[in-house]
């Protein structure tokens, strides 16, 4: 058997086994498996099979149109493509900085963003397996199992989404794909109504949060042997810091610990990322592997979102969620928490986080009046950077005098766990499928080790230019009429 399962020896002779499609993530991906005839895995990939090109849709379109439309990147997480996209664009107006009403009705409509998405993801998606076993009955292992074994907890899931999902109506103008963040600030204040509603709300949504934190860490504390060690490696770890070192989900500089907890860089500004990272791509996946340049594409892979996060910065702005960070901190004698389910604990500290955030932010009065645009010296190239729900997120414009993008390039945050996520699912087929006879419960113990990941993978699937393709056109009883190849 090969160290990496990556690539199997002689892999006509080995049996496939497909998870297609892999469940209860966002978008369309397939886990392959090639195993000989007793039992041992030769080969183990996550492929992510659907191909979206929005680098190219965007060339041509003038600029302005932007921030809206790379939104249908995804329903899960548009405010994130809106936000970057206009932290992008501001450059291109030569707003910097924008205004305070700008700067904190945006970071109020990411905040929302980041508390719906994990809210999303770890009550209607990832609970299921944790609080029932990844073993258990499979028609059991979805929200509606969870609201008759657990009401509260899934009550508390459901309205801490609906909570956010309101933040983002009240800043963004609507749920999903909304408009106010436009180039150069937003084009709307926050309604007085709006406010008073959700400050209304707002304590118990702090302890709610605060809850669904004590609730992960009953579970880690309750069997360390699963939680500590189901498909863990070491890698580096990236993400936006504060100039101070603490966490912030809407700007900064980047920070890479290595996989010690080292600091390896730091204040790295977020304009030299191409220098900093590159983007390899590999035949059988539509979706990148990024890494640091200097560190090669064996070594230089890393993790990004909130296991990233709550451990590259020093402290996080906020008291209750520092609390918790600082447990999280101490579960491990505050060596560095690898383990993917610990993105679970994080993602909830950070959950949170943003409810505080929220919170103190409703009180502001620069939400309600101010001036909401400013411009100075035309420019011709962006960089938009920010924490978005499952890691850092790059968004890059460059702009003709005519006012239209020639040239766009994104590195997603699921791309940067993009060979993250491959390890973890050849960490837990080599200790738990190995050898065994594969059962849907064992393999689903691969699907829990991609979910921990939070992956977006319509979101992440739109690399170009060096992406190998093989286009094969089928005549109506699908014998191949014409076949195209291009090589990466």
């Amino acid at each position: 058997m090969t160290r990496d399962l990556e690539t199997a020896a002689q892999r006509d002779t080995l049996k496939r086994v497909a998870i297609d499609p892999v469940s209860r993530v966002e978008g369309h991906g397939k886990v392959t498996l090639l195993i000989d005839d007793d039992g041992h895995v030769h080969e183990a990939r996550l492929h992510i099979v659907e191909f979206r090109g929005f680098e190219a849709f965007i060339e041509g379109r003038p600029y302005w149109e932007v921030p809206v439309i790379v939104q249908r990147l995804c329903g899960i997480c548009p405010v994130s493509h809106h936000l970057a996209a206009a932290k992008a664009l501001d450059a291109v107006v030569g707003a910097r900085p924008i205004t305070a009403t700008a700067e904190k009705m945006r970071r109020l409509m990411h905040y929302g963003q980041i508390m719906q998405s994990h809210a999303l993801h770890f009550f209607h998606l990832s609970s299921p397996d944790l609080l029932f076993g990844f073993e258990s009955e499979v028609g059991r292992r979805n929200i509606v199992g969870v609201a008759e074994a657990y009401p509260e907890v899934a009550r508390q899931g459901i309205g801490l989404r609906r909570y956010g999902q309101q933040v983002i109506e009240a800043t963004a103008g609507k749920r999903i794909h909304g408009t106010s963040a436009v180039p150069g600030g937003i084009h709307k204040h926050l309604a007085r109504d709006d406010r008073d509603r959700l400050r209304a709300e707002a304590d118990t949504m702090v302890a709610w949060a605060q809850e669904a934190v004590h609730l992960v860490r009953r579970l880690h504390e309750a069997a360390p042997g699963l939680y500590d060690v189901f498909g863990r490696f070491e890698s580096p770890m990236l993400s936006l810091v504060r100039a101070d070192g603490a966490m912030d989900l809407y700007d900064g500089n980047l920070r890479l610990r290595g996989a010690d907890g080292a600091i390896l860089h730091d204040q790295v500004p977020v304009d030299r990322y191409m220098d900093f990272i590159t983007e390899a791509v590999k035949p059988w996946s539509y979706m990148k592997f990024p890494y640091v340049t200097e560190m090669g594409p064996e070594q230089g892979w890393y993790k990004v979102g909130p296991l990233a996060r709550v451990q590259t910065c020093d402290f996080i702005p906020s008291p209750l969620a520092e609390a918790e960070r600082a447990a999280f901190l101490a579960y491990s004698d505050g060596k560095i928490q690898h383990a993917p389910l610990a993105f679970h604990w994080a993602r909830m500290i950070e959950m949170l986080h943003a409810m505080e955030v929220i919170r103190d932010l409703l009180d502001d009065p620069d939400l309600l009046s101010g001036e909401r645009m400013t411009q100075g010296v035309r420019g011709q190239n962006g960089i938009g950077v920010i924490e978005a729900p499952r890691g850092t997120l790059f968004h890059h414009y460059a702009v003709n005098e005519d006012d239209l993008v020639s040239w766009c390039n994104l590195i997603v945050s699921t791309t940067s766990n993009n060979q993250a996520m491959n390890t973890a699912v050849r960490e837990v087929a080599r200790r738990y499928l190995d050898g065994k006879t594969l059962t849907e419960g064992l393999l689903n113990h691969i699907e829990v080790a991609i979910r921990a990941f939070d992956p977006c993978l319509s979101c992440a699937t739109h690399a170009l230019g060096k992406m190998p393709l093989v286009l094969e056109l089928c005549d109506t009883h699908g014998a191949l009429l014409d076949r195209r190849v291009r090589q990466a």
